[in-house]
């Protein structure tokens, strides 16, 4: 993978970065997929490489129900190898253990709820495909399409974002031409959208994922809590 990462995608569409990514690697792939637009996208054009690709949701317990019943139906209208990752310990045992964490300590909910689920899930792969953008949010500005990044276990794999470089216009302008069923939240006006309990509508004109966490933070840490190999 190495001549990978010296490789500049910037001028590639997203297709094409799949493509020559998955052409260049003999890694084993799977995508994170939290059934959000961009996560669709990527989905979509990689399943058409690798129908069998592992989709990776974080099984968190506390998503919006519309939100599981999106997921549900696009896995069956896709068949989609689907793998729900969840917490060792149930919602219900949490919250008898600790109290309603995503009140009182978010980011340890986050921890508990969806990095530690989500870096034990990426154990047995070499390639992870995510619809993260650079738009989203300021702490993605300097995400790179193509990053190394090694996990608390020491285990590195190759981190692929085909989206960075992409606007929310060219998201839906995917989605619409290419007919995707897209999560019914939007219609709503949510943004960016996560655990039920978390997930607000932003103010017209703010970052999309300040409807998060209550503005007190922008991200889970699922993809601020690996150290990126430079």
């Amino acid at each position: 993978m190495s001549q990978l990462v010296s490789e500049t995608f910037e001028d590639l569409a997203p297709a094409d970065i799949v493509s020559r990514i998955l052409d260049g690697s003999n890694g084993v792939p799977c995508i994170t997929c939290s059934f959000q637009a961009e996560d669709m996208i990527v989905v979509d054009l990689v399943r058409k490489q690798v129908p069998d690709i592992a989709v990776i949701f974080l099984e968190t317990g506390y998503h919006f129900r519309e939100t599981y019943a999106y997921r549900d139906r696009m896995a069956q209208l896709w068949k989609l190898n689907l793998i729900n990752a969840s917490s060792k310990q149930t919602v219900a045992d949490q919250e008898s253990q600790f109290g309603i964490l995503n009140q009182t300590d978010p980011t340890r909910c986050c921890q508990l709820r969806k990095v530690e689920p989500l870096f034990e899930a990426l154990q047995g792969y070499d390639l992870w495909f995510t619809g993260l953008r650079r738009e989203q949010s300021p702490t993605r500005r300097n995400l790179q399409i193509l990053e190394q990044h090694r996990l608390p276990t020491g285990k590195t794999l190759e981190k692929v974002s085909p989206l960075a470089h992409w606007t929310w216009e060219q998201v839906w302008q995917y989605t619409l031409e290419n007919k995707i069923e897209y999560l019914p939240l939007y219609d709503l006006g949510y943004r960016s959208i996560g655990c039920q309990p978390c997930t607000a509508i932003p103010a017209d004109g703010a970052d999309p994922r300040s409807g998060r966490w209550g503005g007190v933070k922008l991200e889970c840490g699922i993809h601020t809590s690996s150290d990126r190999v430079e």
